[in-house]
């Protein structure tokens, strides 16, 4: 089965992480590649996400009108700050996935959609 693992966290853990020092940045990322590392047999692709502030929302009305806004989609104190595509046997293998995920925060699994 596909899934995505959304890996998010809150505003204030973003903003920490803009503004940490590079030694200490580097230090997480070298626990996030491990993890790309170990699992990489089941990751078909994914990428960080560049900070918030850098998103544009398009909001459709349903109508066939939107309104472009600045900022990300995702109101309230939560971010999204990357994503993994992978193909596992099951969700409990995601979950096991998501477990192991260093670096902190909320890891949301969503199912791709077959077609």
């Amino acid at each position: 089965m596909k899934y995505v693992l959304l890996f998010g966290g809150t505003r204030e853990a973003q903003q920490a992480w803009d503004t940490m020092p590079d030694d200490v940045r580097q230090q997480a990322y070298t626990r996030v590649e491990q993890w790309f590392r170990e699992n990489g047999s089941k990751i078909t692709g994914g990428y960080q996400l560049q900070s918030p502030g850098t998103a544009t929302t398009v909001r459709l009305d349903g109508n066939g009108g939107s309104m472009v806004t600045d900022g990300p989609f995702i109101e309230g104190n939560e971010v999204i700050g990357g994503y993994a595509e992978i193909e596992v046997g099951d969700l409990d293998e995601a979950l096991r996935m998501a477990r192991t995920w260093p670096g902190g925060g909320i890891v949301e699994i969503r199912p791709v959609v077959a077609r």
